[in-house]
Formats: C-alpha cells, sequence, structure tokens
C-alpha cells in the first residue's frame, strides 16, 4: 500500500513538472508613470487571482519599483499597503524630518526649506535630489525578503534605465537591486544621476517606458504589458526640456536635434505596444506622476483591478 501510494505520488510530481516545462513562458511588463504606478498593483491583485504564474518582470520608472519589490516577493496586497501608507513625497525628496518645522536652514552645505533640500552646495551634475532615502528603503525592503540583488530574486526581473552621455537605453540586470531601480526612477534635473561603469544613468521612461521587448529578450512567450500613460495612449511627440538640457550638455546641439528628429522614446513606445499579447491600459486622466496619497492611490488601484478585469478571460487561459 505504501509503495503505491509512493510510485502515485512521483507520478503526480512528474506530470506536474511535464506540464510546467511545457507551458509557455508569461512575461510581465510595467510602465512608467510616477504616482499612477499604484494602478500597476490593482492590475496585479486581478493577475494573482487569476492565478497567473509570472516567469519574467520587466519595469521602467516607477515600474522598477514594483517589479523589482514583486520580483522578490512581495505580494500584491503587500505594495498596496506601501502605496497607502508610505509617506511619498518626504521619501523622494529626501526631507529631512528634523528641520520639517524650520522655515530656513542649512546643514553641511544643503539649504533645507521645511526639511526640503533646495540647494547643495557640495553637489554636482543635474538634479537636487541625491534619491539616497529611497534607495535605503528599496534595499532595506528587498533585505526582508533576502533578495538584495537581482541574483537572488524570486523571478529574474530587468529594469531600463538612459545613458545622459549617449542618450542610449541601458538595461540593468545584476548588482544591487535599490542601485538599479534608483537609476532607472532618476528623472533628471530632480534626481542625481548614478553612475555606474562608464554609464552615467537617469530615468529609463525617456528612452522606454513601456520596455516589452526587454521583457521579450528574457525569453517570454507570452507578455501582459501595463501601460500608465494616459495622452491618448501614447507620449506627447513635445520635447522635455528637462532631457533636452541633459544631452545637450553632454551631446551638443547635433544631439539635441537628433533627439527631436527620431523621438526615439515614442517610436519605441509604439512599437512595444503592438508586442505585448495582453495590453492593459487603467484609466486614469485625472492623476499625474505627482498623484501620491492614501485616497489616490486607492482610486487608482481600483482603476487598475477595473482595467485588468476587463482582461479576465484572456487572463484566466494562461493559468
Amino acid at each position: 500500500m505504501k509503495l503505491q501510494r509512493l510510485f502515485t505520488i512521483l507520478i503526480a510530481v512528474f506530470m506536474a513538472s511535464a506540464t510546467m516545462a511545457g507551458r509557455p513562458k508569461i512575461g510581465l511588463v510595467l510602465g512608467g508613470g510616477g504616482a499612477k504606478g499604484a494602478a500597476e498593483v490593482g492590475v496585479l491583485k486581478v493577475i494573482e487571482q487569476a492565478g497567473i504564474p509570472i516567469d519574467y518582470i520587466a519595469g521602467s520608472s516607477i515600474g522598477a519599483i514594483v517589479g523589482g519589490l514583486y520580483a522578490a516577493g512581495y505580494t500584491a496586497d503587500e505594495l498596496e499597503t506601501m502605496f497607502q501608507t508610505q509617506e511619498w513625497l518626504s521619501l523622494l525628496t529626501d526631507r529631512k524630518a528634523a528641520f520639517s518645522n524650520e522655515p530656513y536652514k542649512t546643514e553641511g552645505g544643503v539649504t533645507y526649506i521645511f526639511g526640503f533640500p533646495v540647494m547643495d552646495r557640495n553637489s554636482q551634475g543635474f538634479g537636487l535630489m541625491r534619491g539616497g532615502r529611497i534607495e535605503q528603503v528599496l534595499d532595506s525592503m528587498a533585505s526582508v525578503r533576502g533578495c538584495t540583488e537581482f541574483e537572488s530574486l524570486r523571478i529574474p526581473f530587468r529594469c531600463v534605465a538612459a545613458d545622459m552621455r549617449t542618450a542610449q537605453e541601458v538595461v540593468l540586470s545584476k548588482g544591487i537591486l535599490a542601485s538599479a531601480i534608483r537609476a532607472s526612477i532618476a528623472i533628471p534635473g530632480i534626481f542625481k544621476p548614478v553612475s555606474k561603469g562608464d554609464h552615467l544613468l537617469v530615468d529609463g521612461g525617456l528612452l522606454n517606458n513601456l520596455p516589452v521587448d526587454v521583457c521579450k529578450a528574457m525569453g517570454a512567450d507570452i507578455i501582459i504589458a501595463i501601460d500608465l500613460q494616459q495622452e491618448e495612449k501614447q507620449p506627447k511627440p513635445q520635447a522635455d526640456t528637462s532631457l533636452l538640457t541633459s544631452i545637450g550638455d553632454f551631446l551638443g546641439l547635433g544631439g539635441v536635434i537628433e533627439w527631436l528628429t527620431n523621438r526615439p522614446d515614442i517610436r519605441k513606445h509604439v512599437e512595444n505596444k503592438k508586442l505585448a499579447d495582453i495590453y492593459i491600459h487603467p484609466d486614469i486622466p485625472d492623476y499625474d506622476v505627482t498623484s501620491f496619497g492614501n485616497k489616490n492611490s486607492a482610486r487608482m488601484i481600483k482603476a487598475g483591478e477595473e482595467a485588468a478585469r476587463q482582461h479576465w478571460e484572456e487572463l484566466t487561459k494562461l493559468k
């Protein structure tokens, strides 16, 4: 009887392994959009309810935060709590709580107004915020799951940054997770760029805000893409002045002209939308990249859930 039971278990394990090996690999792509990243959490909640296994994740900007933490083992419910309880304004701006009641304070060469750094005499290069606080929080959260480096993540993950010196896309796939995410969210003119090897990295959304192609290259057969872009479902053709300033300082006038002529971010976005097998686009036109706060986050999470449920039949077929 025991032998028969053991045989039955072995057969079940074998069949399960064969099924897993034969199923298509599913990739998840998380687009950039600042505070609108809360909507991605709503989509993740529905994906979990549908019981869909995720094999690869790629993210850009806020999508790098959501994707990196999800790859480290955080659930959609835990990410929802993060969006609704975290003091995002203080976190992203490196606000110093000790000076929050001080109208004006200078310490260590940094000038603060009510705790917010407004001038740093020690710093060189573009961007006021060092991004140290958010990198520390991300590293701490990753450490709780034992996933401080890409190699230790539970789901393979890639995030996208842009090299200010060459205006080229850089896909980050190894090393310290928090540092890579910090590079992917470094909006030019706001955050200090991140130096990695020969690269000086800023926000990946400037070149590839919906990195479906990156996830495809990882080996995904079927891709679920969450796009947070709201203006007529694609980026505005107008040039981003902060990016142009950055490119101009490193590439000169010729680099700016080439950027304006080719606009690689728009072209890449359109191409990647076509590559997605399940394209989920939460309807959140009344929110922008700065719409943090628990009430806004709750509404955007709900919008993400509603957008995902419109694809419920497609999603459940992936089980």
